[in-house]
């Protein structure tokens, strides 16, 4: 456990993002970005690296450059910062946190049946070194076999409901291989990292938007235990799914992933506060035997819906989410956002989906003196943020934390 040490420091938030091949010059190139010196002072520094990095390059490198700190990294498969989005190889995005009322965690060992009770320590260090507290999460899973609901349900079991968690969940190339993170330069496939903010005056606002539909009959699960869906319409899980998605039976996760997002009825007063009737869920990798490994705990006689991107929904929804964010927001000062996203998310010409617009979008109402402020981004497997004023685990959306400081009086 890492607490930040006590004093009058103010918590500041720096961030940079940078394509470089080179892990070296990577690092020191987004570390000038964001502060201005390759040699910042800062006590954490997080580290997104999309998969053509290497994870402890990247850690070995930011050690060096910054020696107080500590170092934590994930995988994914783009990165989001002050320059907009990045989703070659070899992009990587930085935040470094400074000042007092934050402390860092992390856990190894989380997979679907133990992500309850590794949501439980993860929390019970955070909280042990904190004075007070801990009031906000800003959570970086792993991507793959992992039951976010419950890794939430262990969290708060210790910190309490109205603990705030954001984030999201390492990925690879939307290949649903593996997932990769580091602590300190220390390499892991199934491992919670965690930065815990106790600081009594910080503020933090969350939404998350997907903007797809829900079309034909549901699949029902058939079969399951945890989060791995055996069965579904009495048929193995993963022959059932290809077969609604129209895919032959050799297809992979990279296959299934960018188009078969699954679809969850939500209840009335969720679905309003979503501004749609599903929240949608992910399969990330399925066992020898055909069954899904889900995002979720997924109980027999729940319906599953196959969904589609809607273009002009997936903007709507942005803007939606951005005045919601908007009335939310106390009066104050804007410190940092966090923003997890999904890869399928934007317009797509030329081949491929276009992010620029959508991203540009998104920054826009945060500017500040006509600057974006720190911004940490992700494309990942999955997404964390309130709804109906509950931690969630989202897939397929948008998601932002903004965080603030309140106004001097």
């Amino acid at each position: 456990m890492f607490s930040a040490p006590a004093g009058s420091r103010m918590i500041e938030f720096c961030s940079g993002n940078i394509r470089a091949v080179n892990p070296e010059r990577a690092v020191l190139e987004a570390l000038e970005l964001a502060y201005g010196t390759d040699r910042p002072d800062c006590a954490v520094l997080l580290i997104l690296g999309v998969v053509g990095h290497n994870l402890e390059s990247l850690s070995r490198v930011a050690a060096r450059q910054c020696p107080e700190a500590r170092i934590l990294a994930a995988s994914c498969a783009g990165v989001v910062g002050r320059d907009g989005p990045g989703e070659s190889m070899h992009d990587i995005a930085v935040m470094g946190i400074s000042g007092e009322g934050f402390g860092v965690a992390h856990v190894d060992g989380l997979l679907g049946p133990t992500s309850f009770s590794k949501g439980v320590e993860l929390a019970q260090e955070l909280q042990q070194a904190a004075p007070h507290p801990v009031r906000m999460v800003y959570l970086l899973a792993s991507g793959i076999d992992i039951a976010n609901d419950r890794l939430i349900a262990g969290i708060e079991s210790v910190l309490g409901p109205e603990v705030v968690i954001f984030g999201g969940t390492s990925s690879d190339q939307m290949q649903g291989v593996s997932s990769q993170q580091a602590v300190d330069g220390e390499l892991f496939q199934h491992a919670a990292l965690a930065v815990g903010f106790w600081d009594p005056d910080l503020h933090v606002v969350t939404q998350a938007s997907h903007g797809f539909v829900a079309v034909g009959n549901p699949l029902r699960v058939t079969k399951a235990e945890g989060n791995r869906i055996l069965e579904l319409d009495g048929q193995p899980a993963w022959q059932a799914y290809l077969q609604r998605l129209g895919l032959p039976a050799d297809a992979t996760e990279a296959d299934t992933i960018p188009i078969g997002a699954l679809a969850e009825l939500l209840p009335e007063n969720l679905a309003r506060d979503y501004g749609n009737p599903h929240i949608l869920r992910v399969v990330t990798h399925h066992t020898p035997e055909g069954g899904l490994l889900y995002a979720t705990d997924c109980a027999a006689g729940t319906d599953l819906w196959i969904t589609v991107r809607d273009e002009e929904r997936i903007f709507n929804d942005v803007d939606r989410m951005l005045a919601a964010m908007a009335s939310a927001a106390p009066d104050g000062h804007l410190l940092a956002v966090f923003h997890a996203d999904c890869l399928a998310r934007g317009r797509r010409l030329f081949q491929r989906v276009i992010k620029e617009e959508l991203i540009h979008r998104l920054q826009m109402p945060f500017l500040q003196q006509g600057q974006v402020p720190p911004w940490f981004g992700m494309y990942g497997f999955g997404e964390y943020a309130r709804l109906g004023q509950a931690n969630s685990y989202h897939n397929y959306t948008t998601a932002l934390a903004a965080l603030y400081q309140p106004a001097p009086a």
